[in-house]
C-alpha cells in the first residue's frame, strides 16, 4: 500500500543490518510487565461496516442535541449558528500557521486583529493577545505577567475560592517550583472584603471570578480600589456571554481579564480545543505573553496587518521572553470573532438575556419544589446551587433514565457542599425542558 513506506523485503534488510531476526527483537530490553499488552482485536471488516457500526455505538449515548443538558461548570451548550462552521471550514483558516510572513498571511493577521479588537470592546481593556489554550492557561499567565510586572519582588498570589477548580490547579502546576505562596482558596468562607484584607506589600496579584464557579455576581469595585493601592495587579476571570449583560471588569479597576472564549461560538467538543481570552492595560503590553497583532501601513500607503509582540524564545533573546506559549488558538479564536461579529452587541445582550431569566425561572420552580432550596438568594447569572435532598450522583444517575443530563455535583470540589448541584441553563434549553426536570426532580426527591 503506497502509505506504507517499507516493503518486507526492506524490512528484513534492516534487522539484518543490526543483527536482529525479528521486529519484537527490538522490545527485548523493555521488561514484559511494562510493555503494551497485545490488543484482542477482531478481524478487519470494510469502511462500510465500520461506519455503520460507529453510527450504532453513537446513538447510544445521550448527547446535548438531542436531549436537554443542565450541565455548565465551565463549558456551556450554546446555540452555534452554522455560518461560523462555514468561516472556519475554509482552508486558508484550517490551514494556516503562525503568520510569520505578513505578506502572505494578512487573512490570517486581520481575522486575529478583530478578535482583538472585539475581546477590548468587550472587557474594556486596552488590549488584547491572541491567544492562550483556554481559560486556566490564560490565568496562569496573568500570574506570570504579574511576577514579571513586579520583577520577582513579590511572592504572593492571592485566589478567590470560587474560581473554577480547574483553573486554580492549572496555575499551581504553572508555578510550582517558584517559590510563590498561593492563598486565599482554602476555604468557601473567604469573601472579597476577607480578601481586601489578605493584601500586603507581598501580593503580586489578586484573582476573582465574575460570574464565579458557583454562579454569583458580585461587584469588585472595593477590592480593585484595595489591590491598586497595595500596588497588587487585579484580575477577574470572567464568562464572556455574561458580559454581554453586566458591566464589563474595566469598571471596577481590573488590570488583567482573562477568561475561556468557549461560551461564544465554540462546541463542546468533549472539553476542547476552547480558547483562552487575554486582555490587559496597555501599560503592561510588554510583560503580556501570546501574539499581538498590529494594524499598519504598507509602502504603498496600503492598510496592513502584522505581528507587532510575539513574546516568546524563538522570536526574542531568552531573558527578554515571557512565555513559551507557542501556537496560538488562531481557529477557535477566529470563531468567537465570528459569532460577536454576527450577534453584534444587541444580539449578545438577547442571547445574556435569554440564559438568565431562564436560569431564574428554572431556579424558582426547583426551589418551590418540598425538597429542595437554592443554597444562594444574591444575584446570579446563569447557574445557581440547589441544595439537594439525596447525593447529587444519584439524582444525576436517575434523571438520565429520563434523558436528562442533570447538573454539577459540587460535593467533588467542594466538601461543604456535599449534596449540592450547580444547575446551568442556556438559550438552548426550553420552558418545557425546564418543566420536565423540575418534575423528575420531585420525583427523585426519594430513594
Amino acid at each position: 500500500m503506497a502509505y506504507i513506506p517499507h516493503t518486507e523485503a526492506d524490512r528484513r534488510a534492516m534487522l539484518a543490518a543490526i543483527g536482529l531476526e525479528r521486529m519484537d527483537d527490538l522490545y527485548d530490553a523493555i521488561p514484559q510487565e511494562v510493555r503494551f499488552p497485545d490488543l484482542n482485536l477482531p478481524e478487519p471488516i470494510s469502511e462500510m461496516e465500520i461506519t455503520r457500526e460507529m453510527l450504532t455505538l453513537s446513538e447510544a449515548n445521550l448527547e446535548v442535541q438531542h436531549v436537554p443538558c443542565f450541565l455548565g461548570a465551565g463549558a456551556y451548550n450554546h446555540f452555534i449558528p452554522s455560518i461560523i462552521d462555514h468561516i472556519l471550514q475554509r482552508n486558508e483558516f484550517y490551514t494556516a500557521y503562525t503568520p510569520y510572513q505578513p505578506e502572505i498571511s494578512q487573512g490570517t493577521l486581520q481575522a486575529i486583529f478583530e478578535y482583538q479588537s472585539l475581546m477590548c470592546n468587550l472587557t474594556g481593556m486596552e488590549v488584547s493577545n491572541a491567544s492562550h489554550y483556554d481559560g486556566a492557561t490564560a490565568l496562569a499567565e496573568a500570574v506570570i505577567l504579574a511576577l514579571n510586572q513586579h520583577r520577582g519582588k513579590r511572592h504572593k498570589v492571592l485566589l478567590s475560592p470560587t474560581i473554577h477548580p480547574h483553573y486554580r490547579q492549572v496555575v499551581r502546576t504553572y508555578t510550582q517550583g517558584m517559590g510563590l505562596t498561593i492563598a486565599g482558596d482554602e476555604s468557601l468562607d473567604i469573601s472579597s472584603a476577607m480578601f481586601a484584607e489578605m493584601l500586603d506589600e507581598e501580593t503580586a496579584l489578586v484573582a476573582v471570578q465574575y460570574p464565579d464557579f458557583l454562579g454569583r455576581i458580585e461587584e469588585f469595585s472595593s477590592l480593585g480600589e484595595a489591590a491598586s493601592k497595595t500596588e497588587a495587579l487585579f484580575c477577574v476571570v470572567v464568562n464572556p456571554l455574561a458580559l454581554g449583560l453586566l458591566k464589563p471588569p474595566s469598571e471596577f479597576g481590573a488590570d488583567i481579564v482573562v477568561g475561556d472564549g468557549q461560551p461564544l461560538g465554540i462546541p463542546l467538543s468533549y472539553g476542547g480545543p476552547y480558547v483562552g481570552i487575554f486582555t490587559t492595560r496597555q501599560q503592561y503590553v510588554r510583560k503580556m505573553s501570546g501574539r499581538l497583532v498590529g494594524e499598519t501601513v504598507d509602502s504603498r500607503g496600503q492598510r496592513g496587518y502584522v505581528l507587532t509582540l510575539t513574546p516568546r524564545e524563538q522570536h526574542i533573546r531568552r531573558d527578554k521572553a515571557t512565555s513559551n506559549i507557542c501556537t496560538n488558538q488562531g481557529l477557535m479564536a477566529l470563531a468567537t470573532a465570528v459569532y460577536l461579529s454576527i450577534a453584534g452587541k444587541q444580539g449578545l445582550r438577547e442571547v445574556a438575556e435569554l440564559c438568565y431569566h431562564k436560569a431564574h425561572y428554572a431556579a424558582e420552580k426547583i426551589d418551590a419544589l418540598d425538597h429542595y432550596s437554592l443554597w444562594h438568594r444574591g444575584p446570579y447569572f446563569h447557574e445557581f446551587v440547589v441544595a439537594c435532598p439525596r447525593p447529587v450522583a444519584e439524582i444525576n444517575d436517575q434523571l438520565l433514565e429520563y434523558d436528562i443530563l442533570g447538573g454539577y455535583d459540587l460535593g467533588q470540589v467542594y466538601p461543604t457542599l456535599a449534596d449540592h448541584m450547580l444547575i446551568a441553563v442556556t438559550e438552548v434549553i426550553s420552558k418545557e425542558e425546564i418543566n420536565d426536570l423540575v418534575d423528575v426532580l420531585e420525583e427523585v426527591a426519594h430513594d
